[in-house]
């Protein structure tokens, strides 16, 4: 240090002088407010006023995980180990609601209009066959509507995994299923009817040809209609009833057993051979919607049936019979017998080349 220069007085015990004067404790305060820390857990539009979005409880339908069997596609966590008997319950209550619903309407339209059959012991709605068969085809056909909404609100799973694995319907797989099916079909029943014609002649227990006027109109209602109610009862027997019994299923065989027998016996009891065709057709219907992962081809095949056998009837004034296929003879069990697998192995093959998906992606 140099002695010559005068140095400014120090004390250790004065702070430095600030180099900006204190705040006056007079002045009114800022109307400036003080900035908010930023973070990155706050940058992705979550504000300050709403809890995080990891605290949210999960909403709104849920896929099963990839690889599941189309039996599995109910098993996406949602409705607790009990779930499906809730899911079951509901459906079942409000498809029978709605058959009653749709049966009352039809008679009360009948008695309105004075249309009802002549005899008080006919099981029939309308005197005229083509409006009865309105009737019983909307019947069955709201059965569809009811397992969709069931899959998607109560199951909370998509309504589309009830037609495949992928959560829609297939149509190209279905249009290359009708290639195969539809002409299997005239083959099948043109060889029961050959088979059969000695017994009992088509159209014997029938009117005859209505007419063309009536017959054009009925094959509109056919055409219109029965798609719906075919598709309707794959949907229910095939395609909802064993996702919900998948649910608690280790593999797919009970549920597709279940659902086949319920599908028989809901056709009413006739002779046991159509009880054995139902129940027969049933199983192989059931192993081919599980080896091709979506209902397309049990849906051709049973709209193919149907069409030709309302087309039959219509064309033959059978219209108001009430049989149904299980009144089927032996002769028609026997041609199931071949027609059944040679249909199923013949689609499965053909789903095999096509790579077509078995399992939900």
């Amino acid at each position: 240090m140099n002695p010559d220069v005068p140095q400014p007085p120090h004390s250790s015990s004065s702070p430095p002088p600030p180099s900006t004067p204190p705040p006056s404790p007079w002045a009114p305060p800022s109307s400036a407010e003080p900035p908010r820390p930023q973070a990155a857990a706050w940058q992705s539009g979550q504000g300050w006023d709403r809890p995080p979005e990891w605290s949210r409880p999960p909403t709104g339908p849920a896929r099963a995980p990839a690889g599941s069997r189309y039996d599995e596609q109910g098993r996406n966590g949602r409705g607790g180990r009990f779930g499906w008997l809730g899911e079951l319950s509901a459906v079942v209550a409000l498809v029978v609601a709605g058959v009653m619903i749709i049966s009352i309407g039809g008679f009360v339209v009948a008695e309105l209009l004075d249309a009802g059959p002549a005899s008080a012991d006919s099981e029939l709605f309308f005197e005229d066959p083509v409006a009865d068969l309105v009737v019983q085809l909307l019947g069955i056909a709201i059965a569809l509507p009811v397992v969709l909404w069931g899959a998607r609100v109560i199951g909370r799973r998509p309504a589309g995994t009830v037609s495949s694995v992928v959560g829609r319907l297939r149509w190209g797989w279905l249009a290359r299923c009708a290639a195969v099916g539809f002409p299997l079909m005239v083959v099948q029943i043109g060889v029961l009817i050959a088979w059969t014609w000695n017994d009992e002649p088509l159209g014997e227990s029938g009117s005859g040809f209505p007419g063309w006027p009536v017959f054009l109109l009925s094959l509109a209602v056919i055409l219109a209609l029965v798609p719906f109610q075919a598709a309707a009862e794959e949907y229910v027997f095939r395609g909802w009833l064993v996702q919900v019994i998948g649910r608690v299923a280790r593999t797919p065989w009970p549920a597709v057993a279940v659902a086949s027998l319920l599908f028989a016996l809901a056709h009413g009891f006739g002779e046991l051979s159509g009880f054995l065709l139902l129940l027969y057709s049933a199983l192989w219907w059931g192993w081919l919607v599980i080896r091709t992962g979506g209902l397309e081809a049990v849906i051709v095949m049973h709209v193919a049936n149907n069409l030709l056998a309302f087309g039959l009837a219509a064309g033959f004034g059978e219209l108001a019979s009430t049989e149904t296929a299980a009144d089927a003879p032996w002769q028609a069990m026997a041609a199931e017998l071949v027609f059944a697998p040679l249909y199923c192995l013949t689609v499965a093959r053909i789903a095999d080349r096509r790579g077509i998906e078995r399992v939900s992606p």
